[in-house]
């Protein structure tokens, strides 16, 4: 199926792994998607999360003056806080209470109930399998429901039904798609947990395997029982506690194997993490290989999609194997991705192949191939046991068809993280746009050119105020002859007009008494001073900008006047 071909009617294209953020603006100012709650519906939520075991920072209720402006602001700032911690949760973030709180629209459905009635309808055409009880939000997906059963001849043998219906990355035909489904339980590897049964339709897939007491490996890392729901297990692990650097070193290695299997037979696979290792003693064993057919989107979407050199399924598959790899060494999934340092390891070897896969380094330039991480220190030297030969058949034709889905899916993350990239950089420069630094520059660019453009006009006005009184005086003065000389009244006269129009002091004659005047005035040493006048001379205030443009702002007089 083409890349940019319309989706069959069945396939969900909403991606369930991108983080959703929130904040709370005032009423006037919502915009685009918008969503009203009240105080009672964070209360709700809240109460719901506390399966979690976390201490969630929501505002206390107040009964009175609860309508107070300056409550009301506070208690805005307050349960912003409380959105903040929930979305940045990598697993409250995803669990279907915040979705439907945050984005009602898209996740206003019933999937439990959709679930049922997919799997009513399968028990009409399998009659030998029975429903014992559903389990109830034991994984993280929201539209993946898992159903404890029972052969109805074999009633003590458990077993685990899982429903998902089709993701975003399907790109398979529905042909294509029900055979390898099919496909599924003919794959034998020791380090493969093996699907009994597998069916699906044009909208959904549903799966069989045996069920296992002791659990996934997350659950081995914290501690914690199969059947409880997700939150309750993995959101605040009583023990923090990492593997023994053995078991470090014998499951990695054994997962590492698989995944060199899968990427031989171009099978994608991207859905690597904890919850999808199962423990048979001490073998790892890979589940969820449907994942990929049904276009699911990975657990570890969000941290990958940021880093653009991550763009193909076997660089996915290293990468969430340095979450894993982290994981069982520090008890705990990483604060944030990249790691710049990494804490205390058992062996240096470990921190050797976490730098190699979280690093910012690494992040950046790219990751390792499955082979360079089994070629290293920390899984070289581990021998693996097994009679079990893997053996995984798959038709060329559909071969070809994975091929062309895998391009499929790696182009969508692609154009993914081209937008996120892209989004990352306009909001960048935004906020350095509109911080507080750039505003007093961007004032201070406009004072100065301000100052520069009543520059210009000061001096302009003053150069056509001068020319207008130089003609003047010159049509009143009494004429000369060429060969007279001057009076020497009359040049410091000429002298003194010149030092006066600098002091924005303007002389006008009126008599051929302007030696006098001139000789009066030649004693005039104060900047704006004046001695007593004398008849024939006309006194003018000093006139600025101020007085000959009223509309020009005070704050620029003196400049005017120094000028």
């Amino acid at each position: 199926m083409a890349f940019m071909e319309k989706p069959p009617a069945g396939k969900v294209l909403l991606d369930d792994t991108v983080p959703l953020t929130a904040a709370i603006e005032a009423s006037q100012s919502l915009q685009s998607h918008t969503i009203v709650r009240r105080y009672s519906d964070f209360d709700l939520l809240n109460n719901s999360l506390q399966i979690a075991g976390l201490s969630l920072p929501l505002p206390p209720k107040k009964l009175i003056g609860n309508m107070d402006r300056e409550f009301i602001a506070e208690r805005q700032k307050g349960l912003q806080n409380y959105l903040n911690v929930i979305t940045t949760n990598h697993i409250l973030s995803n669990c279907e209470l915040v979705k439907k709180f945050l984005d009602p629209n898209n996740y206003s459905a019933n999937y439990t109930e959709i679930a049922l009635q997919q799997v009513s309808m399968f028990f009409r055409s399998e009659p030998k399998w029975e429903v014992v009880e559903p389990l109830k939000d034991i994984g993280w997906r929201i539209r993946k429901k898992y159903f404890l059963m029972k052969i109805k001849n074999q009633p003590k043998e458990r077993l685990v039904l899982s429903w998902a219906d089709l993701g975003p990355d399907k790109y398979l035909s529905d042909k294509d798609f029900q055979c390898l489904i099919k496909l599924l339980p003919s794959c034998l590897h020791p380090y493969i947990y093996r699907v009994t049964f597998a069916t699906a339709n044009e909208s959904s897939a549903l799966l069989i395997r045996m069920f296992n007491e002791k659990g996934t490996l997350k659950d081995l890392i914290y501690k914690s029982k199969p059947k409880d729901p997700f939150l309750k297990k993995y959101c605040n692990p009583k023990k923090i506690q990492g593997l023994e650097l053995q078991q470090i070193k014998t499951y990695g290695r054994q997962i590492l194997e698989v995944l060199k299997f899968l990427h031989d037979k171009g099978f994608p696979y991207g859905h690597l993490h904890a919850s999808n290792v199962m423990l048979d003693g001490d073998t790892c064993r890979l589940l969820d290989l449907e994942n990929s057919l049904l276009g699911l989107p990975s657990f570890y979407r969000s941290y990958f999609s940021q880093f653009r050199k991550i763009n193909t399924l076997e660089s996915v598959d290293v990468h969430c194997f340095g979450h894993l790899l982290y994981e069982m060494t520090y008890g705990r999934p990483p604060d944030l991705v990249p790691v710049d340092s990494f804490p205390p390891a058992p062996s240096m070897a470990v921190v050797a192949v976490l730098e190699s896969t979280l690093s910012c380094e690494a992040c950046k330039n790219g990751m390792p191939t499955v082979s360079r991480l089994l070629q290293m220190p920390l899984f070289s030297d581990v021998l693996l046991t097994t009679s079990e030969k893997p053996q995984f058949k798959i038709p060329t034709k559909l071969k070809e068809a994975l091929r062309i889905a895998k391009e499929c899916i790696e182009k969508r993350l692609i154009e993914e993280q081209k937008q996120i990239h892209q989004h990352r950089r306009l909001t960048r420069a935004q906020s350095h746009h509109g911080s507080e630094e750039e505003r007093k520059k961007r004032k201070i660019l406009a004072r100065k050119k301000s100052k520069r453009s009543a520059l210009e006009n000061s001096e302009e006005h003053s150069a056509k105020y001068n020319n207008s009184n130089n003609s003047g005086s010159g049509a009143s003065s009494p004429l000369t002859s060429p060969s007279s000389p001057t009076p020497p009244s009359t040049s410091a006269a000429l002298g003194l007009s010149k030092r006066c129009k600098e002091r924005d002091i303007c002389i006008t004659s009126t008599s051929s008494t302007s030696t006098t005047t001139s000789s009066s005035l030649a004693s005039c040493k104060h900047r704006g001073t004046c001695p007593a006048l004398v008849s024939g001379c006309e006194w003018r205030e000093p006139r600025g900008l101020a007085q000959l443009y009223p509309e020009f702002p005070k704050r620029n007089s003196e400049e005017s006047q120094n000028l």
